[in-house]
Order: structure tokens, then sequence, then C-alpha cells
């Protein structure tokens, strides 16, 4: 079997096996063999459910992935499998029904081979947990493969998977791309439902796709995409599918270039670096340039984002609050003090900023920025000089991620391209926001930079 298999695109493998060359099985046991040999270094899986996985590849379901294998985000449920949420108090739940977007996967005829850690509840950009343990970064195992889709991306990089499901509720899809190297896009609010369950009061969080290219994301997020009953935000069905947006050119596009952050944090040099090296990019394609930033600077954004936020822990199903992390402890413990008034305050805030920020996209068709302020830090980066201070731990988190959360609060869409990379040649990626509902420009606008400067063939060197 050719030793470019386990990084081929899914798209390619679905391919392969419809026409026999490979069959679900091998790719399966490909992957389970890597699995077992590389992921102790990193931690990216948390279950790896070899039984099922062998079992479901020996009749595939039918649909376009039928075959190619692929883990989800410790974050969702999938039946009979174990689901943890990276919390001690779930460690050992199985759910007896699939989340929709599991559902979704699976109809699509992936054949799943485990779940990718995650941080508890996905509260931060890195993925490290009590319960789970810390993953690591292919690219180098000392760092921080950024969160909370951690894991996905990890194993993705690493060859261990050939795509991943992951979720974003303030990065943590460009998060771990920007990290890893790979392309990962957060759909708009209501693209992806969040069924069986509600959303929130802003609906921050959405599945999405981590990818190697373009192609595999769009054709992923096809099969994600869609209505459930009873969904609170539904956004507008796609003119044509996202996979065939991929083929289009995306015209000459006005785009805003800015390294300025809604949270008034430093930005390093190389993540700067990177937007600038892609303006230039970006012109020599043709597209209209200009040094503009969208009017989101406002010195009460993290109160109310974080007030909001809290609101997850606390509405876990976890009662006994010493079984939580102390960060999200912290959080839940907030949250339960915090008056009705203030979170509704907090809601209409951010809808305010909401508003203000989306009209910027009147004049421009993108805004491009760093996706992070900085490159991938260290494990444990979070706490080291807090002394042991949830508080701190948390708030040092808009120091690595003050780009991101913005776009869950106003629901647009928005990518990280792996376009870059600092000196030493750790992975730095360029984040790219779209209108609202306009995946579509920003995947034809993806394909044309993947096409003028390819990144697929970038690979941590201990894992080719």
């Amino acid at each position: 079997m050719s030793d470019e298999l386990p990084f081929a695109p899914a798209l390619e493998q679905a391919v392969r096996v419809r026409a026999g060359d490979v069959s679900a099985l091998e790719l399966v046991d490909l992957y389970l063999d890597r699995i077992e040999r590389l992921d102790p270094q990193l931690n990216a899986y948390v279950t790896v459910d070899a039984d099922g996985a062998r079992a479901a590849a020996r009749s595939p379901a039918p649909g376009p992935f039928s075959g190619v294998p692929i883990p989800i985000k410790d974050l969702n449920e999938t039946a009979g499998m174990r689901t943890t949420f990276s919390c001690r108090a779930y460690a050992d739940y199985v759910p007896v029904a699939d989340a929709a977007v599991v559902r979704r996967i699976r109809d699509a005829g992936f054949v799943i081979l485990g779940k990718s850690n995650t941080p508890e509840f996905g509260s931060i950009g890195m993925t490290e947990s009590e319960l789970n343990g810390d993953c690591r970064n292919p690219w180098d195992t000392n760092r921080t493969p950024g969160g909370s889709s951690g894991g996905a991306a990890a194993a993705l990089a690493a060859g261990l998977c050939p795509v991943a499901h992951g979720s974003d509720g303030g990065g943590s899809i460009r998060i771990p791309a920007s990290c890893c190297n790979l392309f990962g896009l957060k759909p708009s609010r209501g693209r992806v439902s969040p069924a069986p369950y509600g959303s929130g009061s802003l609906g921050l969080g959405t599945s999405g796709p981590i990818a190697r290219t373009v192609r595999d994301a769009s054709a992923l997020l096809d099969v994600m995409a869609g209505y459930e009953p009873g969904d609170f935000y539904v956004a507008p069905a796609p003119v044509r599918t996202f996979l065939a947006e991929a083929d289009e050119p995306p015209g000459r596009l006005r785009i805003a270039v800015t390294t300025e952050p809604p949270v008034d944090v430093p930005v390093d040099a190389a993540c700067a670096a990177g937007v600038h090296a892609a303006a230039e990019l970006l012109a020599e394609l043709g597209h209209d340039i200009v040094e503009a930033t969208p009017p989101w600077r406002s010195g009460d954004t993290v109160e109310h984002f974080t007030r909001i936020w809290q609101i997850g822990p606390a509405v876990s199903g976890v009662d006994d609050l010493s079984l939580l992390e102390p960060l999200n402890r912290m959080l839940a413990e907030k949250a339960l003090t915090t008056t009705s008034a203030n979170a509704a305050r907090s809601v209409m805030r951010l809808q305010a900023l909401t508003r203000r920020v989306v009209s910027f996209w009147r004049d421009v068709d993108v805004v491009v920025t760093p996706t992070l302020a900085l490159p991938p830090v260290p494990v444990g980066w979070s706490w080291d000089g807090t002394g042991g201070d949830p508080q701190v731990a948390f708030e040092r988190q808009w120091h690595w991620t003050p780009f991101t959360a913005i776009v869950n609060v106003t629901g647009q869409p928005a990518m990280s391209v792996p376009l870059h990379a600092t000196e030493g040649g750790l992975p730095v990626g360029v984040h790219f926001i779209g209108r609202p509902f306009g995946e579509a420009t920003l995947i034809r606008l993806a394909a044309q930079l993947e096409s003028a400067r390819p990144w697929a063939h970038r690979r941590p060197p201990d894992y080719e």
C-alpha cells in the first residue's frame, strides 16, 4: 500500500474505494496501525473504536464518502461509543443516539474511527484536560495543536485520519487549523444544526470541517449542513454545493486587511507577517486590497462574551461542580451568580456590536487578519505564571485568540488558511472572514489560494 495513502485527500480515497483499488477495511486498518504507532506521543484520540470501525468498514453505508475513515470530536455524542466531553463526570458516558451532525456523517458513508481529544467542554483554545490529558502538536510535540478541536487537527496533520470533524464556538476549528498547517472552515450560524440540543442564546458554536484540502472541507461541509426540525437559527440554502464552489473562480474581490484585533492585545510579528504576505499574494491574484479594520473594538466585549461563554459549563448537566476542572468550575460559579437581567443585557450588547461590525462588509467582500496573535504556544502555557488562578488562565486566552471569537458573535463564516510559517517552521494560519452566509466566496477564494500556494504537501517530518 502506498506511503502516500494516509495523506491522500478524503475525496480521492472515496474514489479509490468505489473503484476497488483499496477497500474500506484496508483504509481502516491503515489508520488503526498508524494510531497505535504514532498517537501515544500526540494523544490525539481519546477513544479508538477498532472493532466498530472494522465492522462498519466491512459493509459501509453508501454515500459520497463510503468507506472513508473519520474521527468525531469528543464533544459530539456518538451512539454506542464513549463520549466524555473531556469531563470526569462523563468519563463512562455512552450515548444511545448520535448527534444530528454525526448521523449525517455516518449517512454519507464515513466510517468512524473514534473520538478526538478536546479540552473539558471545549472551553479553551488548547487541548488539555485532567481526564484525557494533553494533546500535542505533531509539528513540535512541546507545543499545543490548539483547541478545542486540537485532537482532530493533530490526528489529521500526523496522518491518523484523512479528514476530521471539528466544532467552533470561539475559534475552535480555526485555532488548531492555524497551529497544524491545515484548512479549517467555521460555517455561518445556522448552517449546521446543533440538534438534538439548542445552540445557546447567541448560537456561538457550530460543527465544521478540518481538512488538508479545500475540496475535502467543502465536501464535508455539504455532508454536515442542513436543517433539523426545531432549529432556532437556519442559514439560507446554498445556490449550489460547496464542493462545486471550490471549482468556481472567485472573481475580483475587494479585501480589507488588518492586524488590529477586536481585543487590545499585542500581535506577534510572525502572525502579522503572514497577513502582509497574504495581502501581497491576493494583490498578485488581481484582488483589490485596502488596509481597513472593522469597527469591532469595544471596551466591554470581553465582559459580555464571557458572561455568555460561562453559561456552557453551568448547564452541562454536572450538578457537583467539584467534578469540573478549576477553570470551568470558576465559569460555572460565575454563571450561577449572574442575574438573568445581566445575561440578557450581554446578549443585547453583543447583538448591537454585531450590527455595527457586520455593516463593514457592505463595502468589502472579505476581511483578512491573523488567525492567532501568537504562533503555537507550549503545552501548559495558559497556566504558566498564573499561580493556579483560573481567572488569570482564562483571561490569557485573549492574548492567544483575540481575532476568532468576534466571528462567532456575528455568526459570519470564517476560515484559517495555512499560508505562512515562523522562521523555525511552525505553522501560522491567515484568517479570512466573509459576509454572513458567504461560505461560497470564502471557498472560491481558498481554492484560488491553494492553487497559487499549495500547502497539502507540507507535513510534520516525524509523521511522513
